[in-house]
């Protein structure tokens, strides 16, 4: 080992701050957040619908376990690490990693997207039950849960076989549960397959949007056509999974790409927690059907279109920005220098509040939630969730960023002094 290996080691072994409550969070939150899954699940399920029923309503083993739901969940994770490969769209390189490399992304989720509508169609042009996947919510969790474990496991015990360059800087703390939480290695890979990132947009976030036609096929099932709650549901946030997906390159600049290992948090996240809670409006609206007018729609569809306009433009503009910042298009927005010679935005959408992106979405979130009405706490539990994350994210990249540009990101903070919500927050 070279003396600039030692001295990274040494760097890492010294990152002492915690995330997410440190021990405590990482022995805390993989017994709790899978819980929660099968509660919430349980709960949309339940007549009453009530998330203060006490004692909590939790599945019991039985209600756990269907030998159909591993074998589609395996089916459906192979099938999108076989579409991973397809020589479909562009390849693009990630951001320089500590050892001078770039990682090298195929930009074909939207492909994915694409392939995997039109498996659905032909499944059910033959008459496949796609309305059975309301049935299989609990088993196909728990199978979820159980593949998320078991992949945790593999990644940290294969990451002491990694570079000291490949690790992440928050997650070689020496503390074994916290390591495992929050992921030891950056980028882990088999050949050119890189876990983290087809975890990220590939298995789980597609896999909401058919668990939500499965629920609208149940609903067909049950009252021979879907309601207009549960359209606006599936069509909301199809085009939020479409958006991600067509806008798939960037996610090569976030947090959990960049900054984040790949350990529990993630691999939970993307596999269990995402396809599983996201769904609850539409799982929800299966037994607790939502008559809603066409004023009501519409003045729901203006509000989503608000959200995702503000989402959309916003983060273009900043992606546009970090690949050309001498582009028409953000050429003539006010700039800070950084010592580091990068350039912060403080006009346009970054200079209206620090996360016009996290606006955006918190204003889809509740439009997503209204079409369930107002007689259950229960389809709100994404938009409450969903804050809270924001604001802890928002945190995070306030520590991020003012370790890093320093006194220039005071300067930033001073222009523009609202964090997500203009002249609130």
């Amino acid at each position: 080992m070279g003396p600039n290996s030692k001295a990274l080691k040494q760097k890492l072994s010294q990152d002492t701050e915690r995330e997410f409550g440190g021990t405590l969070g990482a022995v805390c939150i993989p017994f709790f957040l899978p819980l929660t899954v099968l509660f919430l699940i349980c709960v949309s399920r339940s007549p009453e619908a009530s998330v203060l029923q006490w004692p909590p309503q939790l599945p019991s083993t039985d209600q756990l376990w269907d030998p159909l739901a591993p074998v589609i969940l395996l089916g459906w994770i192979g099938l999108h690490t076989l579409l991973y490969f397809m020589p479909f769209g562009k390849v693009s390189e990630g951001l320089t990693l500590r050892d001078g490399t770039r990682l090298q992304y195929p930009i074909n989720g939207f492909h994915s997207l694409c392939a995997s509508s039109v498996l659905l169609v032909l499944l059910l042009g033959l008459g496949v039950p796609i309305g059975y996947l309301f049935e299989l919510l609990l088993p196909l969790a728990a199978s979820a849960i159980a593949a998320s474990f078991l992949l945790s496991i593999y990644l940290y015990v294969r990451s002491f076989w990694a570079p000291y360059h490949a690790l992440a800087l928050g997650g070689n703390t020496g503390n074994p549960l916290y390591d495992f939480f929050i992921g030891r290695e950056l980028n882990p890979r088999i050949g050119n397959f890189d876990l983290k990132y087809m975890c990220e947009l590939r298995p789980g976030l597609i896999g909401w949007v058919v668990i939500n036609l499965g629920m609208l096929m149940k609903e067909v099932e049950l009252r021979g056509s879907p309601s207009l709650a549960m359209i606006l549901v599936n069509s909301f946030q199809l085009l939020y999974v479409a958006d991600a997906l067509w806008n798939e390159e960037a996610v090569l600049s976030t947090m959990d790409i960049v900054h984040d290992g790949f350990g529990f948090m993630l691999v939970f996240g993307d596999l269990a927690w995402v396809p599983f809670t996201y769904s609850l409006q539409a799982a929800f609206l299966v037994g607790h059907p939502q008559a809603l007018t066409l004023l009501k729609a519409a003045a729901i569809v203006a509000l989503n279109g608000i959200g995702y306009y503000i989402f959309r433009k916003s983060n273009s503009q900043k992606n546009q920005f970090r690949r050309d910042p001498t582009h028409p298009s953000v050429a003539g927005l006010e700039t800070i220098a950084t010592a580091m010679g990068k350039r912060l935005l403080v006009s346009g959408w970054w200079g209206f509040v620090r996360h016009p992106n996290y606006l955006g979405d918190l204003l889809m979130a509740l439009a997503w939630s209204l079409p369930c009405g107002f007689s259950h706490i229960l389809p709100y539990f994404y938009i409450v969730y969903f804050t809270v994350l924001l604001i802890h994210r928002e945190a995070r990249d306030e520590r991020q960023c003012r370790a890093k540009y320093g006194q220039a990101w005071d300067t930033y903070c001073r222009r523009v002094p609202y964090r997500i919500f203009p002249y609130i927050y």
